[in-house]
């Protein structure tokens, strides 16, 4: 009795069939040769069925490393193993192997009595029959599988299943989120020579933030704003997918009264979009003006006030 590879399943079907293989024929010529050239194992070329790519292993002389005697040997194998591991996919199929009489011009069908498909995996990806066929009757003239020393195998393949890991994510909302202040005091502010400064980190939720300060501006703001920005300081450690959502208020304290300058916005914060801001926060002609209160004894002080209200994960 023929088995499928790793199961345990001791029904397997034979029947005749006038038709032949749909997907695939393989025609040997001069079988006895493999035997005596050392090829012990021979695999097929690619064929498509069901949208995926296949290929038949043979063992004429049985899968030795089975332990398989005295048996031609057959298997289905999933040609594109990598897109299996890629995807982390799983292809279900029903297949019929098939053994030409080429006497009687009909074919003799093994196959899994029970029709279930059977799962190609990252970790299993071949399926198919240790015991095919005893030698002895695949060279038994009479049976007219091997005619002058050539004969056809063939496949068929159905596709009845499909899966792939979804992805997925679990945003978590934080209730009653507490808001955290970190104040940044910049002396010597008008010799700053840099493009940009930025903060020492400070926690907020759980996550290091710093504040990303652009004395002479950027971008659309470039020599006439100031431009800052929060920034989340720990990105890297997020994994991918990951991503926080934070409201937050930047401000350039005036140091004289209570007026302030502030910005306020909620940003969704991830290893992709590390920061957010604003290329105009105050114009420089404003900041350096001896009444604005930014600028007293060439020190500015800076505050940034975070808030996180949701954190969402990938599962």
């Amino acid at each position: 009795m023929a088995n499928l590879v790793y199961s345990n399943l001791e029904e397997v079907g034979r029947c005749i069939s006038e038709a032949a293989p749909r997907h695939y024929i393989l025609k040997i010529m001069s079988f006895s040769l493999l035997a005596k050239t050392g090829i012990d194992k021979y695999e097929s070329g690619e064929f498509e069925a069901g949208g995926y790519k296949w290929k038949l292993v043979l063992y004429p002389h049985g899968n030795k490393s089975r332990n398989v005697k005295e048996h031609l040997s057959l298997y289905l194998v999933f040609a594109d193993v990598a897109s299996l591991i890629r995807l982390d996919s799983e292809v279900h199929a029903v297949f019929r192997f098939f053994l030409l009489d080429q006497t009687k011009d009909n074919y003799l069908v093994v196959h899994d009595a029970t029709g279930k498909g059977r799962p190609f995996h990252r970790s299993m990806h071949q399926w198919g029959f240790d015991q095919l066929i005893p030698i002895r009757s695949f060279n038994d003239v009479g049976n007219g599988y091997l005619l002058d020393d050539s004969c056809v195998f063939g496949a068929e393949v159905f596709v009845t299943k499909e899966m792939t890991s979804g992805k997925g994510e679990c945003l978590s909302m934080i209730k009653d989120a507490l808001s955290s202040k970190h104040v940044w005091k910049i002396e010597n502010f008008s010799n700053l020579d840099s493009e940009y400064k930025e903060s020492q980190q400070f926690f907020a939720a759980n996550h290091k933030w710093k504040i990303h300060l652009f004395p002479r501006g950027r971008r659309h703001g470039l020599g006439t704003h100031i431009s800052m920005y929060l920034a989340l300081a720990d990105s890297a450690t997020l994994l991918d997918g990951s991503k926080i959502f934070a409201e937050f208020t930047l401000r350039i304290l005036n140091q004289q009264q209570s007026r302030h300058i502030a910005g306020k916005v909620s940003h969704w914060f991830s290893s992709s979009s590390q920061e957010s801001g604003w290329e105009k926060f105050v114009s420089l002609a404003y900041f350096y003006h001896a009444s604005s209160g930014c600028l007293v004894k060439d020190i500015c002080m800076v505050e940034a006030e975070v808030t996180v209200h949701a954190v969402s994960n990938t599962l």
